[in-house]
């Protein structure tokens, strides 16, 4: 199971969600109370392991302007979460290692996501950064044609049943494991990595029982 910590704003942090077995994590360069800046982001960056990706998280900004932030921050991935259009997705993508495609549950686009290219689809609630869950068995991961992340008000208590219910390829997850805004709790870190990733093991195994 893939599993992303979103709205990091500290080496430390960073360097915690690694420790404890993120295989990402996201750095915010929207509008938001985790946003952080090109500075702090590049030292972050180049603290993380070789194996951890970083995820530049953006928002309606202009194309050429995040290409230039992830290449010069070094960023290996890049998270459109706002209006990007297929084009601008496709351009993006071209000239970046790799996107992830963020969606709201039930909108329409998804049923055309093979318009925005080699990207990876993320599917949020409607109210991304909220800390607010949707209802996931609304969410017909078929119809997307692809493995999807899930993310949107998910923290500790609940991602057994989201990933039962959904049964994504990855998880995405920020306020649900913080202390306060921008500030991770090291015990919540832990716990939802724990049972994400336990969880995701008996997935590939055919087992997903209790024992």
């Amino acid at each position: 199971m893939f599993v992303k910590i979103c709205g990091i704003t500290s080496v430390d942090d960073g360097l915690l969600a690694a420790a404890l077995g993120a295989d990402a994590v996201g750095l915010v360069f929207a509008a938001s109370s985790r946003r952080i800046t090109s500075g702090r982001a590049r030292d972050i960056v180049r603290r993380l392991p070789p194996a951890v990706l970083s995820v530049g998280v953006f928002r309606n900004e202009r194309k050429e302007r995040v290409v230039e932030t992830a290449n010069t921050i070094g960023l290996r991935t890049v998270q459109l979460h706002g209006h990007e259009t297929p084009e601008e997705t496709r351009w993006i993508a071209d000239r970046v290692p790799a996107v992830i495609r963020a969606f709201s549950a039930g909108d329409p686009a998804l049923a055309r996501v093979a318009d925005y290219g080699d990207v990876q689809i993320l599917i949020d609630s409607a109210e991304p950064g909220s800390g607010k869950a949707f209802n996931w068995s609304t969410l017909d991961t078929a119809s997307v044609g692809r493995p999807i992340i899930l993310a949107g008000g998910l923290n500790p208590d609940n991602v057994a049943d989201a990933i039962a219910t959904v049964r994504p390829w990855g998880v995405d997850v920020s306020s649900g494991v913080e202390a306060r805004p921008g500030v991770k709790d090291p015990v919540k870190v832990q716990r939802f990595l724990a049972i994400a990733k336990d969880l995701g093991v008996k997935s590939s195994t055919g087992n997903t029982s209790s024992e």
